[in-house]
């Protein structure tokens, strides 16, 4: 994978694909709907469709991109899932701490594997480690993330599907929301997006608003109280963060 549409970064980078459902926010999970369209066009990575698989041949792709990138890692699955071998995570983990160049965005919905081995694995500073939120009942992945020594720790909250109540946000340094989209979508009441926003603004945690979601993302578009809020953390040269909101983000 190369160019992603997905706004908080710029490239995807998949060495696992496939996943399996782990809670109400995979329901209509985007990955598996593209992962049919890959296998229906030929493409070998996809040849088992959404089974979970790992790639080696995948692992020298970032060694291939000279210029800087900001890299979601495993778009298309979650390296933490139980079927991928520490082994492979560490072979993962390897290649990010090799290209130093680059920015690793790896995003989970199983924190407690990733807790687990969080001391089988190095923390280059070029990696950020969040996870999936999609309503109150998920909050304790994100305090399980605080455990981890990454240089960023964020937190997706998207799908949002229902209100994640008052969180305690020290030791986030980045906050992304947004509704869900496409076929079956939910939809994404106003005041939880909202209410996230007012949370990062008093505790001064940049914020991302993705998108309202629906059936057409493009027509209900990324405005929240009439801004686009596109906070990034704000990170030195040797991608050490110190939890400041970037003012230039909302406009």
């Amino acid at each position: 994978m190369a160019a992603t549409k997905i706004e908080w970064t710029e490239t995807s980078w998949n060495p696992v694909t496939g996943c399996t459902k782990v809670s109400p926010g995979c329901l209509n999970c985007y990955a598996e709907r593209m992962a049919a369209r890959l296998q229906a066009i030929g493409n070998q990575n996809y040849r088992s469709g959404f089974r979970l698989a790992t790639h080696e041949h995948m692992l020298q792709l970032p060694y291939s991109w000279k210029a800087p990138r900001t890299i979601f890692v495993n778009s298309m699955s979650d390296l933490f899932h139980e079927g991928v071998s520490l082994d492979f995570i560490q072979k993962v983990f390897a290649v990010m701490a090799e290209n130093t160049r680059h920015t690793f965005q790896v995003l989970t919905k199983r924190v407690e594997r990733l807790v687990e081995m969080t001391h089988a694995l190095a923390w280059p500073s070029n990696v950020w480690l969040g996870v999936s939120i999609e309503n109150a009942n998920y909050v304790h992945r994100m305090e399980q993330l605080k455990k981890i020594p990454a240089a960023v720790r964020f937190v997706s909250c998207e799908p949002l599907i229902g209100p994640i109540g008052n969180v305690d946000l020290a030791g986030i340094h980045w906050v992304i929301a947004g509704g869900e989209s496409g076929p079956g979508a939910r939809t994404m009441q106003g005041a939880w997006a909202e209410q996230i926003r007012g949370m990062c603004v008093r505790q001064e945690i940049p914020f991302f608003f993705k998108q309202w979601g629906g059936v057409n993302k493009k027509k209900t578009g990324k405005k929240l109280g009439g801004k686009i809020w596109q906070e990034l953390p704000v990170a030195t040269m040797k991608h050490n963060v110190y939890g400041k909101r970037k003012e230039t983000g909302a406009f």
